[in-house]
Order: structure tokens, then C-alpha cells, then sequence
């Protein structure tokens, strides 16, 4: 049974430390997730292949009472964290692969629900306590939420990252979004100066048309004064 105040890894180091393969999909894991260090990646595995191994054995022994018990333990389990559908079937355990439990974290899940600028950033900010779920603290970055505790994720009241306007917590745009953002602002922009060009056009022919009204009163006016004139001329001869 082993020494009780022993705690056991739960983790396994990997069989040969220079595979070039494994060493660049955990360097990118580190920088997709946030992880501190390897280990943090291994248990995160160890989690997958003690999953896996138990799969396997309850396929082995389906028709066994046991097994069947485990089997409904293990499906609940990994539905509550959303690693399963609710209709799953026990092979299905096999086919999840490490990101489905990278996804799960804490700390990447504070991040995509944009409450950090960044992986790293939601990471500091649940060691420094200020992240809660359901109004307790957590401090751990690899606690697994489960589906039920998502919407419970909330800054500490106590923090001063519960106020909207604090700084740290303006959202950094990717430059997929910064483009995005850009291409809107110049559109409006674009659509301003539009408006703006077909108002003045409108400007300008309202004054041309107020400018030909005036002119043509002042035709109006010199045929009057014509016309007078010619009365006149007209008097003076009957005289």
C-alpha cells in the first residue's frame, strides 16, 4: 500500500529525454496554455493515459459487474467536465486527446472568457487570488472546471479587477482582429466622408438654385423697369 504521508507522482517522465518530436509539441503547449513547465504538461497526460487504461480494462471485463460500475463513473466523470457528450459510449474515451483536458484548465478557460489580456496573464491572476468560482477562491491553474461551474467564474469582490475599467483587464485584439478593426473603422470612415461629400454636393445646389431664383427675380425686375420705361416714353408722346 506504500507509505501513507508519501505522496504519489501523478505523472510519468518520458521514456528517452531528447525526442525532438515530443520536445516541439510541448514547447507549444507552453505557449498555447500558459504551463509553467513540463511537468505540469505530464500530469495533464497522466490524467489522459489513466483514463485510457481504464477504458480498456473495463472493455476487457464488460461483462463483469465491476466493470460496469466503473464504466458509469468514468462516463459521468468526464461528462461533468465536458471532456464527453451526454450520449457518449465508453470507446469514446479513447479517441480524446490531451488539448480536450488542456482545455478544461482554469486557466485557459479565465483567458478564452477574456477576463485576462493573455494565457500567461489569467495565470497570475488566479495564483494572486484574484479569480473565484462560485464565490471560492481558487488558486490552482490547472483546476478543472467542470460545465456546470463556467458561468460561476468571477473575479474576487476584493480585487480591484472587479471594476470594469480597470486597466489590466482591456482585451489585447489578435491581429486577425485588429485588422477586422481597422477594416471597420475604415469603412465607416469611408462612408462618413461619403455622407459628408453627398451633403455638401446638396449644399451646392441648393445655393445654385437660390442663386437662379435670384437672378431670374432680378429679370423680372429689369423687364418692369423696361416695361416702365416704355410707358413713359409712350405718355410723353401723347403729350
Amino acid at each position: 500500500m506504500g507509505q501513507t504521508k508519501r505522496l504519489r507522482k501523478k505523472y510519468e517522465t518520458p521514456a528517452h529525454p531528447w525526442q525532438k518530436d515530443r520536445i516541439i509539441e510541448e514547447k507549444e503547449y507552453i505557449r498555447s496554455y500558459g504551463f509553467k513547465n513540463k511537468k505540469e504538461i505530464w500530469k495533464e497526460m497522466g490524467k489522459l493515459k489513466k483514463a485510457r487504461a481504464q477504458t480498456k480494462r473495463i472493455i476487457a471485463n464488460k461483462l463483469s459487474t465491476q466493470a460496469q460500475k466503473e464504466k458509469d463513473q468514468l462516463l459521468t466523470r468526464l461528462i461533468k467536465y465536458g471532456l464527453l457528450m451526454k450520449d457518449s459510449k465508453i470507446e469514446d474515451v479513447l479517441g480524446l486527446k490531451a488539448n480536450d483536458f488542456f482545455n478544461r484548465r482554469l486557466q485557459t478557460i479565465v483567458f478564452k472568457k477574456g477576463f485576462s489580456r493573455s494565457i500567461n496573464q489569467a495565470r497570475q491572476f488566479i495564483v494572486h487570488g484574484h479569480v473565484m468560482i462560485d464565490n471560492k477562491k481558487i488558486t490552482s491553474p490547472s483546476y478543472m472546471v467542470a460545465i456546470a461551474e463556467e458561468s460561476q467564474i468571477s473575479f474576487n469582490a476584493l480585487s480591484n479587477l472587479s471594476k470594469a475599467d480597470h486597466p489590466e483587464r482591456v482585451v489585447i485584439l489578435t491581429k486577425k482582429e485588429k485588422a477586422i478593426l481597422e477594416e471597420t473603422k475604415a469603412k465607416a470612415k469611408e462612408s462618413k466622408k461619403e455622407t459628408k461629400v453627398k451633403k455638401e454636393t446638396k449644399v451646392e445646389e441648393a445655393v445654385k438654385e437660390e442663386t437662379k431664383v435670384e437672378e431670374a427675380v432680378k429679370e423680372d425686375a429689369k423687364v418692369e423697369e423696361a416695361v416702365k420705361e416704355d410707358a413713359k416714353v409712350a405718355e410723353v408722346k401723347e403729350e
